[in-house]
């Protein structure tokens, strides 16, 4: 079940307007944050990607372009309207699916992914919970497979300019604060996760930590 800290769970209209909210709260960098993200990923043509809270598919279309008619992408989401948008987004990509499921709960997915992306969803879990789907995560890559998780990077909050912090206290859950902490790494880690990469973006406030399996 989800925490009482968390947001991650949306309603119809936080669906509808979530990413006029990306894109206000990153002064419009937004789409071409996710344009550089899919291209750190090292996408090759054919692959296999997972989309662990897929949202409204936008990184979704950015991926297609990247795997070709012959790679694949399955996008989940918690939210009926989340999942709604997405397919309306892809439409033009057969090769792009959507589900509605919980991935911080067991999934049955084994060695059948390239690469797998988390894009702003750790930061909504509580550490048990973010702990779940690193091992989902790990359990559905394939040997020498990549997770890619795109999220807040480790900083002060205090010293962030004052409307970025203005939007993100009033715009983030608890749990979002409690991730600028976090030992990523170390949980990764854990779960066997080793071989890590960073790449950083916004000033670095923002990380795409990539690790392999």
């Amino acid at each position: 079940m989800p925490s009482v800290r968390s947001r991650v769970e949306v309603g119809p209209s936080e669906a509808r307007f979530y990413d006029v909210f990306m894109n206000v709260i990153s002064l419009g960098y937004y789409p071409c944050l996710i344009g550089r993200v899919v291209d750190k990923m090292d996408i090759q043509p054919g692959q296999s990607i997972l989309d662990l809270g897929s949202g409204t598919g936008r990184n979704d279309c950015f991926i297609a372009r990247k795997i070709g008619c012959n790679g694949n992408i399955l996008g989940l989401d918690i939210s009926k309207e989340m999942i709604s948008l997405s397919k309306k987004r892809c439409r033009s990509y057969p090769n792009v699916k959507f589900g509605e499921q919980r991935v911080e709960i067991p999934l049955t997915y084994e060695e059948e992914f390239d690469r797998i992306l988390a894009s702003f969803v750790l930061h909504g879990f509580e550490d048990a919970q973010k702990i779940g789907i690193v091992s989902n995560a790990y359990r559905a890559l394939k040997p020498g497979g990549v997770f890619c998780i795109l999220d807040y990077n480790e900083f002060d909050l205090d010293r962030l300019w004052f409307p970025l912090r203005w939007a993100f206290i009033h715009g983030e859950c608890e749990l979002a604060s409690e991730f600028l902490k976090l030992d990523l790494k170390g949980m990764l880690s854990s779960q066997e996760f080793a071989s890590f990469e960073e790449e950083f973006f916004l000033r670095g406030h923002l990380r795409l930590l990539k690790a392999a399996k």
